[in-house]
């Protein structure tokens, strides 16, 4: 996944991990910045803030419903993202825990079939 994302823009590799670009405006005394409101922006922030929603777009375009319905009310690319590696790879607590076997082939055992959510954890590796 990560290398597909880069390949389309790297920037949307960074509003992924580090969470979208908030344009803002610095103020003489404090608090020192401020929100800019949506008549503010500038193109420049305007394209910055795109970024978010290109990362979102890419990220739920291959998601079945079930998949959707658990990442539908984030707001940010830097959410879905986090929310879909805990649903296939669990919390960190669940990784300490759960036995490495070794194996992370993608081979199905017999009478399994792979399905989405293992391409997708397998694709985040």
């Amino acid at each position: 996944m990560h290398d597909f994302i880069m390949a389309e823009d790297y920037e949307l590799w960074d509003v992924i991990c580090d969470g979208p670009f908030v344009p803002v405006k610095v103020l003489d005394e404090f608090p020192f910045s401020k929100d800019k409101t949506s008549k503010e922006y500038t193109e420049a922030d305007k394209k910055a803030m795109e970024k978010n929603f290109r990362a979102k777009k890419i990220l739920v375009y291959g998601l079945g419903p079930k998949e959707y319905n658990k990442i539908s009310t984030y707001d940010t690319a830097k959410e879905i993202w986090e929310a879909l590696q805990t649903a296939h790879e669990g919390t960190t607590q669940v990784k300490q825990d759960k036995p490495n076997t070794g194996d992370s082939s993608m081979m199905a055992v017999e009478g399994e079939e792979i399905g989405y959510d293992s391409t997708l954890a397998w694709m985040a590796q």
